[in-house]
């Protein structure tokens, strides 16, 4: 839910955005029907309906959403609307009940008055009285049909297959190995020594997989035996394939195994695949591997941990020349998507059987996990790991690439000098080695931030000196300091020669200007131009001179302090 001070905030940006771009999973906008108080009444009642079953959020009413201009945007609402009637409405008429919280805020504009309608998450499936309801997805209200109901369910945990009792409680379903591997891997986490010193039976029960004398089906995955997973998690397995191409395998390996053991021997099967290199610092010598051992497990947790129980087909591990691909059936849910991932609240699709192993410390429950592969990957100067929703499943890649030793190394002395290298700084410092620039909004999709938290972040980095910036307001850009990017320039990058000379100073402005023309922007001034280039005023004339002549799309600057070198296609 968004606070009235956020929702100020953000009005402020309706004389550039139409206030439908500034929308989110939490927080929708809409225009008060003056024509017919019964329509708004209904639409404040489906808006509530809606929210609730998307895990709450805010309505801002009296706002158009499809108009740019804060003062045609903002209409306001009628200042005879009553707060306790629209209350009393959205109650009376959903089921089960909804309880909104309302609030005004005063602007300037249209009426002078906004309604904040908030809901808190709940659990839902909720409905009107008449059985109707919608539920929200992204920015939109979609119909809430079966699918949809059956994946409410899901995150709330209401339809957890792996808390089903299945059978009474028999060490004959269990797996020895299966539970000698769960106590090693736990053990390699630092799980409390009291779970892993108690038997079998003991340490199930202290997870809460055993319940009234009864094995869960959660107890089966997690130590069960290749007979007791056949019979009680139909469907549930894994398969290992050694790609030689898209359509030809050379290793296969098809597995009905306790998540232990699965990823175990997973592990085991791309390790030959998996090379390590040494990087030596001081008297030290480091390895690392191609993918590092943390990002590998950490996917294969995820996969095994979200699959959709109800879907058969295997996790599927694919092993190829250049990626690693990790998928499971069952999309994502709870809101997240590829572009929230990394901050979004966690949501598990089997929540007891996730409990478990976060017991164990096998599982994280705090959203690390992704951000740990993430950083594992980003601090060896590789591409971050690749995540897709397709259809009904996820799919995880991790690209083959060499490990960047000058970067290596530079994360290494910031650690040591008490910098630590967020995520963030990661991904943006890893962007700027490979492009020119990057702009405050770009910026924050890469980072899956909104722009007021990037621009935060971004200043930081210039304070710290990895980073220095031109423009202003929304036309900034920043760029890797050239001191930074000459101390990294081994780090793997070699496609990129970033020495300002001549030649690579023309293209590199002029690529600047054609992305900006692109984006519709405004071009880049004398001064500017310098920054970039860090070239004198006199030879940036110069440059642009020359450039001009080679390349007619370039506009004559003008004169004055605004004056500025454009791009405009012919």
């Amino acid at each position: 839910m968004r606070s009235a001070d956020q929702i100020a905030d953000l009005l402020l940006e309706l004389d550039h955005r139409i206030a439908d771009e500034l929308e989110d999973q939490d927080l929708d906008f809409k225009q008060w029907d003056t024509q017919s108080r019964d329509k708004s009444v209904q639409m404040v009642v489906r808006m509530a309906v809606c929210m609730a079953n998307g895990g709450g959020g805010t309505v801002v009413f009296g706002v158009a959403d499809q108009v740019r201009g804060r003062e045609q945007a903002i209409l306001g609402m009628p200042m005879e609307i009553d707060i306790n009637i629209l209350k009393k409405a959205v109650y009376d008429q959903t089921d089960p009940k909804i309880m909104p919280v309302f609030e005004e805020l005063n602007v300037p504009e249209g009426t002078g008055r906004l309604l904040l309608m908030h809901i808190h998450p709940g659990l839902p499936p909720y409905t009107d009285t008449s059985g109707r309801g919608t539920v929200r997805i992204g920015k939109d209200c979609q119909p809430l049909t079966g699918t949809l109901r059956r994946k409410i369910g899901v995150e709330t945990g209401e339809t957890d297959m792996t808390a089903e009792l299945i059978a009474p409680v028999n060490t004959d379903l269990l797996s020895p190995s299966a539970m000698e591997t769960l106590r090693n891997l736990a053990q390699a986490e630092h799980a409390p020594d009291d779970l892993l010193r108690l038997n079998d039976l003991e340490l199930l029960a202290a997870l809460g997989v055993i319940r009234d004398q009864r094995f869960t089906r959660a107890a089966i995955l997690v130590g069960g035996n290749e007979d007791a997973l056949r019979r009680y998690v139909p469907g549930f397995n894994w398969t290992f394939l050694q790609m030689k191409s898209d359509v030809d395998y050379g290793i296969r390996e098809d597995r009905v195994s306790a998540v232990p053991l699965s990823v175990k021997r997973v592990e085991e099967l791309l390790l030959p695949f998996n090379p390590i290199t040494t990087l030596e610092y001081g008297l030290f010598h480091f390895e690392y591997r191609t993918w590092p051992a943390i990002a590998i497990r950490e996917a294969l947790m995820n996969a095994f941990c979200h699959v959709d129980l109800r879907i058969a087909g295997p996790v599927m591990v694919k092993l190829y020349a250049d990626r690693l691909e990790i998928s499971n059936n069952g999309g994502f849910i709870g809101g997240i998507t590829p572009e929230n991932i990394l901050h979004h609240q966690p949501a598990a699709r089997n929540p007891l059987l996730v409990e478990a192993l976060t017991r164990l410390r096998l599982v994280n429950r705090s959203n690390l996990g992704v951000s740990r592969m993430f950083s594992s990957l980003l601090v060896e100067g590789k591409e971050p790991p690749l995540i897709q929703e397709i259809g009904e499943s996820v799919t995880l890649t991790f690209f083959r690439r060499e490990l960047s030793k000058a970067f290596r190394l530079f994360v290494t002395a910031e650690n040591e000098a008490g910098r630590l290298l967020t995520v963030d700084a990661l991904l943006i410092l890893q962007y700027l080695l490979k492009c020119p620039e990057i702009e405050t909004g770009f910026a924050a999709t890469l980072c899956q931030r909104s722009e007021a938290q990037m621009r935060e972040r971004l200043s930081s980095m210039e304070k710290m000196g990895y980073l220095e910036h031109g423009g202003t307001g929304r036309g900034a850009y920043w760029t890797l300091r050239p001191e930074l990017y000459q101390r990294l320039a081994e780090a793997g990058h070699p496609e990129r020669d970033r020495r300002i000379d001549w030649e690579a100073a023309k293209t590199r402005v002029l690529s600047i200007l054609m992305e900006r023309e692109r984006r519709g922007e405004p071009g880049l001034s004398n001064q500017e131009i310098r920054q970039i280039t860090h070239f004198d005023r006199n030879k940036v004339y110069r440059l642009m001179t020359e450039l001009r002549q080679e390349n007619t799309n370039i506009l004559s600057p003008g004169r004055g302090q605004n004056a500025r070198y454009e791009y405009r296609k012919q």
